[in-house]
């Protein structure tokens, strides 16, 4: 369903895109309609990722692609990056967090915070995806208070560092060659690589998921952990600003990305009401059927051109992270409502793996929780205009 049909664009916001955006943009959908569409369902419902299209969407550019080309990336604005996350999650939830992770969490935080030498060994390698990596912040009992975690790295003699603790809800921590850790510190929280194999290290996959059942979602453990602090700690990344900074990063992504999945329910839906035919014709002629499609593209329309602005200033450094929060919040929550309501436009038919829209509504669910919980955002953005914080 609706694999060939452009995206939703009401409010013309596609005239205002480079040329370079706009190819991004094509490419990656043709990819998605291609290569994603035809085997996710079966993905889902089995619980498996579809880790034959890794090396894929590294040959395309779709790690990273707003990182530097020195390092094997493609330079791109945020805006265009922005629209890959949308096409991607047009496919499934589980392709665009593979890619939010390994370039927001993995490889920008390798970029901001690493040595020179650690940006050449990993950079290259993971924008063409033959490394994988993962991001070790959340914890079993510490999620929106990261500050409370209790995975903890001790200094030892010979430059060496022990890291014992536990990380949990690890999207591609499985399958991942290396782990960007945050543990405490004698002096505050820092940042630690940590790669596959490393004894007493174990990522033993989390099953039995009703959301995001296509992506990898792991726990990490770490028992006596040795990492070299040349090569295994970021140097330049110190306190609570590190992993939160990389946060910003991937729900810029989440806000676009989002906006993707709304816009599969949607055009699922519009197809479907345009071909249902009930009492001699289409659902979609009659009242209360228009206004769930009105109301469904008028907020994909809203959350789009949110979108657009928060990428301008981005790509002017302009862009604060309580702005990210209100796209994140705004158009997570929007997606959610409009995959909702595209259920109940097809009634028994919505909850079917041949549509995409249960699949979506389900992811959604968790995508409204990460990166910060909706109600998190929320209070970012009443700390941001009342002065006062309601959460410490």
């Amino acid at each position: 369903m609706g694999m060939t049909t452009e995206l939703t664009d009401y409010m013309g916001f596609q005239a205002l895109l480079t040329a370079e955006e706009k190819l991004v943009r094509s490419t990656a959908r043709k990819f998605v309609n291609e290569e994603v569409l035809p085997i996710i369902d079966r993905h889902a419902q089995t619980e498996t990722f579809p880790a034959h299209l890794i090396p894929m969407m590294g040959d395309l550019g779709f790690y990273g692609p707003n990182l530097p080309e020195k390092y094997g990336c493609a330079g791109l604005s945020n805006v265009a990056y922005g629209l890959l996350m949308y096409e991607l999650e047009r496919g499934d939830s589980a392709l665009r967090s593979f890619a939010s992770v390994q370039g927001a969490l993995v490889m920008y935080p390798i970029y901001t915070y690493g040595s020179d030498a650690q940006k050449e060994h990993w950079l290259p390698r993971m924008a063409a995806g033959k490394a994988i990596g993962c991001f070790g912040l959340t914890e079993p009992d510490f999620g929106s208070n990261p500050g409370g975690m209790r995975t903890q790295a001790v200094r030892e003699a010979g430059g060496k560092w022990r890291i014992n603790g536990s990380k949990m809800w690890i999207t591609n921590g499985s399958i991942a060659d290396v782990a960007v850790v945050w543990a405490k510190t004698a002096d505050g929280i820092r940042g630690f690589l940590v790669e596959k194999g490393a004894p007493g290290f174990t990522a033993p996959q989390m099953k039995g998921k009703w959301s995001l059942r296509a992506s990898v979602t792991s726990e990490l453990i770490f028992e006596d952990v040795r990492v070299d602090e040349e090569t295994g700690m970021l140097p330049n990344a110190r306190g609570l600003k590190g992993p939160l900074s990389c946060l910003t990063q991937a729900r810029y992504g989440i806000a676009w990305g989002a906006l993707g999945a709304a816009d599969a329910c949607y055009q699922t839906a519009l197809e479907y009401a345009l071909n249902r035919i009930q009492f001699d014709k289409p659902i979609a002629s009659y009242q209360l059927q228009q206004r769930k499609l009105a109301e469904m593209v008028t907020e994909i329309t809203k959350g789009q051109l949110l979108a657009l602005h928060l990428g301008r200033l981005k790509d002017q450094g302009t862009c604060t992270f309580d702005q990210v929060s209100m796209a994140k919040m705004n158009n997570v929550n929007i997606a959610l409502e409009v995959a909702r309501s595209a259920r109940t436009m097809l009634g028994a038919n919505g909850i079917m793996g041949e549509y995409p829209i249960m699949r979506h509504a389900n992811n959604l669910e968790s995508v409204y929780t990460y990166e910060g919980t909706h109600d998190m955002h929320t209070l970012i953005i009443g700390e941001k205009v009342t002065g006062i914080s309601a959460f410490r």
